[in-house]
């Protein structure tokens, strides 16, 4: 999967590290990937492209998210 991304070219081979960390979580099927990384991964057109190449691979989409998204103040 991380290669599947890399080929997308919406990720530079430089941060194929980044890449994996996505591929991993997908093809775990994990409930979410809660990421303080807002410059390669926690980016609203970089969550698309993730998924969109998720989709066509035949996994479901993967939720994104920030860790302020998930943590409770309560």
């Amino acid at each position: 999967m991380a290669e599947a991304y890399l080929r997308a070219d919406f990720v530079s081979r430089r941060f194929q590290v980044d890449c994996l960390h996505v591929a991993l979580a997908t093809v775990c099927r994990a409930d979410a990937l809660i990421s303080w990384n807002f410059k390669h991964i926690v980016q609203y057109h970089k969550i698309k492209a993730f998924n969109g190449v998720n989709l066509v691979q035949g996994y479901g989409a993967l939720d994104i998210r920030s860790p302020a998204e998930v943590i409770s103040s309560e």
